[in-house]
């Protein structure tokens, strides 16, 4: 066996931190390149009409069931009034999908109205999935959710 000296020691912790560096740089990189951006540009002013803006829509007492079929490759989004369980009366809606970590995946797919839901064709590979949904009433009230879509692998 050799003998450990001074040198040795040196070059081995030397290599040792410049691993731990190097693999921190890199996953910094890459959760600064992918990261999708800021949910509101400023959350002071957001948080001046939040809660004006969830008693609206509490108001509107829609309810929001959602649904992704691989086989098929359809999302579906039905709304429904709370109390008679009848479809809302949705005037316009967007929906954004994408993964929570990154933008690249993100798409806005195109709905149609069937049977009182709205069904889009849409390929997703399995994982996690955000869905943002904005929604608006005839009167020009806001419906706005953030769900968490799994797809089985």
């Amino acid at each position: 066996m050799a003998e450990i000296t001074g040198r040795k020691v040196f070059f081995f912790t030397a290599g040792a931190f410049g691993v731990i560096i190097a693999v921190n740089l890199v996953l910094a990189t890459q959760a600064v390149r992918t990261f999708p951006g800021l949910e509101v540009k400023n959350s002071y002013i957001a948080s001046q009409t939040f809660d004006a803006e969830r008693a609206a829509q509490e108001a509107l007492g829609w309810q929001l069931d959602y649904g992704y079929d691989a086989g098929a490759r359809e999302l579906r989004l039905s709304f429904t009034e709370a109390g008679t369980g009848h479809p809302a009366e949705v005037a316009d809606m967007s929906v954004l999908v994408g993964r929570a970590t990154e933008a690249r995946d993100d798409q806005t797919p195109q709905f149609v109205r069937e049977a009182g839901a709205f069904v889009a064709p849409l390929t997703l590979g399995p994982g996690k999935w955000l869905l943002r949904v904005e929604a608006r009433a005839a009167d020009g009230t806001r419906f706005h959710q953030r769900l968490d879509l799994f797809v089985k692998g």
